[in-house]
């Protein structure tokens, strides 16, 4: 899910521009008049309908991520009834916006339904009229997708009062929970853990006193440079922000909104330097890009503590399953040990949208694309496609899908990926918000469900909402993605600098963190922010 380093990031910048700058001249030659024009002629024809697909490199055997068996349902129920051919056009999810700047730079290869996670890349292709304005058509051929998402969830894709992008609907908003060893507490006989204090104690006897019997493996905390691993540390260190201060909750740089310059962040940095130089996180981090390591420590029985999406180690065949099939006497129960200065468990939250769904203006397809995600968004076909197949993958309960205690591998296969297909919904549907909650909770294997809902809880708590803009703010869409990897690059580096050097390192990396971009992306966003509240 992340990106490259080092070298890596200098290459990705110049594909980034080359592309920015293709982009613009096919955008020249289009206007919105030619795409409204050809929809409709091909609305009268039936017609085709390309659609991006993230491809994470696990499709089970028996399907390609092409054709599988929700590509399948969709052609189907959806392309066979209307007359439509529907294709689907596979993206690396590690390629996710490099990939996305090439297809929308090459013009007529772009799929017809594109989307990213990322706001500057939408933003950045609205501004420069590479989109196509959907709001007539949402109007007219998306009234069951209008109120599936809301007026709020629609907000995000609009700018300037038009709707250049199809948010999809996020129905949980918290993000991540953290774990523990509880069979290495018991052995210790050592409570859980409950203040950032009592965690570093605990880690402390988790590398000295090796509960786990790992011979010296034993990783006391689990760290990459993921945000799930770090965000709920650093953000615990961000000092609470009163009334009176409340435009400073505008320098949150990044994408990601990373609290770079609030106060107590650098106190979160400091800290995790303590860690690392005493052994007690895990010590290549920094390279760890896709927790491809974390994952096989947890799983090998090393780790004691780590952060992380609350819902991802649940999953079949994640990190917890084998880690049991591993150590059948394992137990990793959520806790919420890290503490502000309030005694709160400060972190921060999604907002409402999911992904960025956008229709390229250089399609001809426009009127297919909100029909197909309007289709997508009945009630019928939310739960076929998100749960699989009643009585196979799942039963009703209360008109709630519950996952099958045991179900066959067949049925595992057929909605492996259903989050990456169904992209007008992040998380499940079944209703109102508890239902949301409920369904994802009893879709989860079932000896886990006690501890999604735990985990869940410790997402929803004490959490800092994203500051949302009236307009996008374009020095961010500009810088924001050098602008992570100076971030990595600066947490990097002073994490691993020796105590004496750390101010040093710390100093010097935010100072070229500033002058990179992201001294304009605070001027910009702290004027944007007055202008909004008249503060």
């Amino acid at each position: 899910m992340r990106r490259s380093k080092a070298g890596g990031s200098l290459k990705k910048l110049r594909l980034l521009l080359a592309a920015t700058v293709a982009l613009s001249v096919v955008l020249s030659g289009c206007s919105s008049g030619e795409a409204d024009k050809s929809s409709t002629a091909a609305e009268d024809k039936g017609g085709s309908l390309k659609v991006e697909i993230f491809d994470r490199g696990n499709t089970p055997q028996g399907y390609t991520i092409t054709d599988s068996y929700l590509t399948r349902y969709a052609k189907e129920n959806f392309g066979k009834p209307n007359n439509i051919d529907l294709t689907y056009v596979p993206v690396q999810r590690s390629e996710e916006v490099t990939k996305l700047n090439v297809l929308m730079a090459s013009g007529g290869d772009v799929p017809d339904i594109v989307f990213t996670y990322d706001s500057g890349t939408f933003e950045r292709y609205a501004e420069q009229g590479g989109l196509t304005d959907l709001t007539p058509l949402l109007d007219e051929y998306g009234p069951n997708l209008k109120k599936f998402l809301g007026e709020d969830t629609l907000s995000y894709g609009q700018v300037e009062g038009k709707q250049f992008a199809i948010p999809g609907k996020r129905t949980i908003l918290g993000k991540y929970s953290s774990f523990i060893r509880q069979d290495w507490l018991d052995t210790l006989k050592m409570p859980v853990p409950q203040t950032t204090d009592e965690l570093y104690n605990t880690l402390k006897a988790f590398k000295e006193k090796d509960p786990g019997k790992t011979g010296g493996k034993a990783v006391p905390m689990g760290m990459t440079m993921e945000p799930g691993q770090y965000d709920p540390l650093l953000w615990s260190f961000v000092k609470p922000v009163t009334d009176e201060q409340k435009y400073t909750l505008t320098q949150k740089l990044g994408s990601r909104d990373y609290p770079t310059l609030l106060p107590g962040f650098k106190d979160g940095v400091r800290f995790l330097n303590k860690l690392y130089n005493e052994n007690l996180i895990s010590k290549d981090f920094g390279l760890d890009k896709d927790k491809k390591q974390l994952t096989q420590d947890i799983q090998s029985g090393n780790t004691g503590f780590f952060s992380d999406d609350y819902d991802n180690i649940f999953y079949n065949d994640a990190a917890y399953s084998n880690l049991l099939a591993n150590q059948p006497k394992a137990k990793l129960t959520p806790i919420d040990p890290y503490t502000n200065s309030e005694s709160k468990h400060a972190k921060p939250e999604f907002a409402s949208n999911g992904l960025y769904i956008m229709v390229p203006k250089s399609s001809e397809h426009a009127i297919e694309a909100i029909k197909y995600l309007d289709w997508m968004s009945s009630e019928k076909v939310l739960r076929d496609m998100q749960n699989g197949v009643e009585g196979e993958n799942y039963t009703l309960k209360d008109g709630i899908p519950v996952a099958k205690e045991n179900p066959t591998q067949e049925a595992q296969d057929r909605i492996y990926n259903q989050g990456d297909v169904v992209i007008i919904a992040n998380g499940k549907i079944a209703g109102d918000d508890n239902k949301n909650k409920e369904a994802f909770i009893m879709a989860m294997p079932p000896q886990f469900q006690e501890d999604v809902r735990k985990a869940m809880d410790i997402s929803n708590t004490d959490t800092v909402p994203p500051v949302k803009f009236d307009h996008p703010i374009k020095s961010e869409s500009k810088y924001s993605n050098s602008l992570l990897d100076k971030f990595d690059e600066m947490v990097v580096k002073s994490v691993m600098a020796p105590p004496a050097q750390f101010d040093a390192v710390y100093d010097a990396s935010l100072k070229d963190y500033m002058v990179s971009g992201g001294q304009a992306i605070l001027d910009e966003r702290t004027e944007a922010y007055k202008a909004m509240t008249g503060k």
